[in-house]
């Protein structure tokens, strides 16, 4: 990626919903300068999709948790299995394979701390493939809007 590259998709991170005119102009390119190159690095896979950043809470989704998941036996087929059971609920924001304790770590956002005792009493913990889970609950989230190449 180059200059132009990176400027293109650092700007796309702050705002997705700029014109192509509005963009190259910030570039100071040539709006069919602007659109190819983002044609080009939707095609090279660096921009994977343009999306709506949601308040959860207007979701009435309150209270956030990380679920640190052991599953034994540890193979690719059962890390597979649950990684897609778990996907599919409604209360997981995001799921994780990860190394060391933990073999999983999920996402979910929930409304209320008795909501999180519920998913992970009524539906959790009735997995046969997990030994052992813990939650943390997320006082406070922040995450960088614009990542930059490194």
């Amino acid at each position: 990626m180059d200059e132009v590259d990176r400027a293109i998709v650092k700007h796309l991170q702050q705002d997705a919903r700029q014109t192509n005119r509005e963009l190259a102009s910030k570039l100071g390119i040539a709006p069919s300068t602007c659109l190819e190159r983002v044609r080009a690095l939707r095609e090279r896979g660096v921009i994977t999709g343009y999306h709506a950043e949601i308040s959860l809470a207007a979701l009435n989704r309150h209270v956030q948790a990380l679920l640190h998941v052991q599953i034994r036996p540890l193979s690719r087929a059962v890390i597979q299995d649950f990684k897609a059971f778990v996907a599919a609920q409604p209360e997981v924001i995001s799921v994780f394979v990860v190394s060391g304790g933990d073999d999983l770590i999920v996402h979910v956002a929930v409304p209320s701390v008795d909501g999180l005792h519920a998913f992970l009493m009524d539906r959790l913990s009735k997995r046969r493939e997990i030994v052992g889970f813990r939650s943390s609950v997320i006082f406070q989230h922040a995450h960088n809007q614009v990542i930059d190449p490194l």
